[in-house]
């Protein structure tokens, strides 16, 4: 068995013990405190409401616009990769019906983009799905998520710096032609080659991005723009060229699939990766003016945009060359060379150069973005929550993320550690869709507060704090109702009208909870079934269909009863609504999960380890440290009369 299908139970186990403790009425205090430690979950937007309001050196610049989210998603998304990649699926995967399988990754990347558009309006605040998991699943998933988010855009950067050196050396004339001092060169007597331009690089992105968010994004724009430019002209002149001489790449006897259906999506498999980057966009939350509009907007255009991109240049380079004689290092360059446009190359190697620079600042912006809501959270030291008043970025975070990547593309080659950047995305994706269920089925009943207000608040008159009842305070569990919880309308019976079934608050949300961890099971069931072929075909096809009927079940349940009319209120509102829930969560569910599963042994092997260092970390540091160590929990409808009497705003 794979280091991915020994991983992806345990993640898949600490969202079960949420479910569990969210139901669990009886039981020993000292036997749930630990898993109460990993499901606790903070408040809706706790590090921005009026309760830190004093701290405005935590506070970010509310600057962006709906266009800088343009240019930061855009640009954090079209890669060099497109430069490339294109010819490899092509000559291995999808053949002609390249730009079908762009389609296919365009779409399921968008399941997930719904979610993100979702849940990023709903909760306008830095972190990302580290702040979404923690508000929806709990601390120990959240940790696990801004944990694994640390080493995508750690890695993802220092990658990409690598990357440009090459392409700017094409631009020269090659790379003897680059100054020394920018040249690559070997260590005499290690096999280590530094790459000083790419050390350079990472330097001058993090000085720009210490300068000032909107000034930042508005550079990114400018770059953006010019690798655009540079992909429309492949589109307009290859357009020319195919219509010149009759799209030879299509007429080949082999039709449009030579490789199949299965060619297809195996393609979309491999590209779906092309489009990671969108999310950048929901790290920013909190810089934006207009949250509940601009940020739906912007995930969603950005993506489009994209998706449109990739697939005119796929019908393209395919129209002007055979997939089969495409070159794998460089296609677009090598099919305009065999029409006699070999000055392309150099204009090819320009939006190359422009592409990764665009995504180096895509992959340094979010990381000090993620430092910063885990530090304010208690989980990470209070340094990395330090935003520069006259800036009003996270400037310490900034420099040591730039750093710690300058340092990694400048002594090592991290090209066999980029798989590793796949993992922390798509582990966030899935978060992300199955916190979109927990906020429509069973969203958070109980606010946290801090403890030193629960003397005043176990005397106030309108508080029942009978001797017999007991809060669960931080790390403990109560054994029996929690405090300040009066019973109201919420517990009567409420009628289904399309079953006729009678079922109470309590009761759905049980049944809602459990339906949401058997769909998590039956998808991880039904993605190791279908990647593990070398099982016997026996226990391959049991595996699939008991993971096929937990999916269905829970998909059935969650289809028959109402949504919890909690959602409304929770959060921000007026923002954008999820579409198909729950169908189109669990479809985003099963797709990433069937993609983290087909990850290879070598890149889980690696990632287990950067995850257990990060373990120790949580036990030793994030848990004692946590802002909910000593919290206790009141039920949501007494809050607000709670920070009446106390005076305590709990926004």
């Amino acid at each position: 068995m794979s280091s991915a299908r020994k991983y992806l139970p345990s993640v898949v186990l600490v969202i079960t013990m949420g479910f569990m403790v969210d139901t669990q009425k009886e039981g020993g205090e000292h036997q749930w405190s630990c898993i109460r430690n990993l499901v606790r979950r903070k408040q809706v937007d706790s590090s921005n409401g009026k309760a830190e309001s004093h701290h405005n050196h935590h506070q970010l610049a509310k600057a962006l616009t709906f266009p800088h989210l343009i240019a930061v998603g855009v640009g954090s998304t079209i890669g060099a990769g497109v430069y490339i990649l294109v010819g490899t699926v092509a000559r291995e995967h999808s053949g002609p019906a390249l730009a079908f399988s762009f389609l296919i990754a365009g779409v399921s990347a968008a399941l997930s983009a719904f979610c993100y558009a979702e849940l990023s309006s709903r909760f306008p605040s830095a972190g990302s799905a580290y702040h979404y998991s923690y508000i929806c699943i709990g601390e120990g998933v959240a940790w696990l998520i801004g944990w694994a988010l640390i080493l995508e855009y750690t890695i993802g950067g220092s990658t990409v710096a690598r990357g440009i050196s090459p392409n700017l050396a094409m631009i020269f004339g090659g790379e003897d032609c680059l100054p020394a001092i920018l040249a690559r060169h070997q260590i005499p007597g290690l096999d280590i080659v530094v790459d000083p331009c790419a050390a350079v690089l990472v330097f001058t992105v993090t000085g720009l991005l210490c300068i000032g968010v909107k000034e930042s994004t508005f550079a990114q724009g400018i770059i953006t723009t010019v690798n655009v430019f540079v992909m429309i002209f492949v589109i307009v002149a290859g357009s020319y060229l195919c219509f010149k001489t009759g799209w030879a790449g299509y007429q080949l006897p082999s039709g449009y699939f030579p490789y199949g259906v299965d060619g297809m999506l195996a393609g979309s498999a491999t590209v779906f990766f092309a489009y990671i980057g969108f999310d950048s966009v929901a790290s920013m939350a909190e810089e934006v003016k207009n949250p509940q509009r601009d940020l739906p907007l912007g995930i969603g255009l950005s993506l489009l945009l994209c998706c449109l991109l990739y697939m005119m240049v796929s019908v393209v380079i395919v129209g002007l060359v055979p997939y089969y004689a495409m070159d794998p290092d460089t296609p677009i360059s090598s099919a305009f060379a065999t029409h006699g446009i070999q000055w392309a190359a150099y204009l090819i190697a320009l939006g190359a150069v422009m592409a990764l620079c665009s995504t180096l600042m895509g992959s340094i912006l979010p990381q000090p973005r993620i430092l910063m809501a885990m530090a304010r959270d208690g989980l990470l030291p209070s340094f990395f929550s330090d935003v520069n008043q006259r800036t009003q970025v996270p400037v310490k975070g900034t420099i040591s993320t730039g750093f710690c990547a300058a340092l990694l593309a400048f002594f090592m080659d991290v090209s066999q550690l980029a798989g590793m950047v796949s993992v922390g995305t798509l582990v966030a994706f899935t978060m992300v869709a199955i916190s979109v269920l927990i906020l429509r089925y069973v969203p958070p009943d109980e606010v946290p507060l801090p403890s030193s207000l629960q003397e005043r608040i176990c005397s106030a008159p309108f508080l029942r704090c009978a001797e017999n009842s007991s809060s669960h305070v931080g790390t403990s569990f109560s054994t029996k109702q929690p405090l300040l919880c009066e019973p109201d309308d919420s517990t009567v019976e409420k009628k289904d009208a399309r079953w006729g079934w009678v079922l109470s608050k309590e009761n759905r949300r049980k049944f809602a909870g459990w339906s949401i961890m058997f769909i998590c099971i039956g998808n991880f069931l039904i993605s190791y079934a279908a990647s593990s072929l070398l099982l016997p075909g026996l226990l391959r096809y049991s595996l699939c269909g008991v993971g096929g009927l937990l999916l269905l079940s829970g998909l059935i349940v969650l289809s028959c009863i109402d949504q919890d009319d909690a959602r409304h209120s929770f959060g921000h509102s007026g923002g954008f609504i999820c579409p198909l829930v729950p169908l189109l969560p669990i479809l985003c569910i099963l797709i990433n999960m069937y993609l983290l599963v087909n990850l290879g042994a070598g890149t889980w092997a690696r990632v287990s380890v950067w995850l257990f260092i990060g373990v120790l970390v949580y036990v030793f540091y994030g848990r004692r440290h946590s802002s909910l160590a000593n919290a206790f929990y009141v039920t949501t409808a007494h809050a607000d009369e709670i920070g009446r009497s106390s005076g305590y705003s709990l926004a």
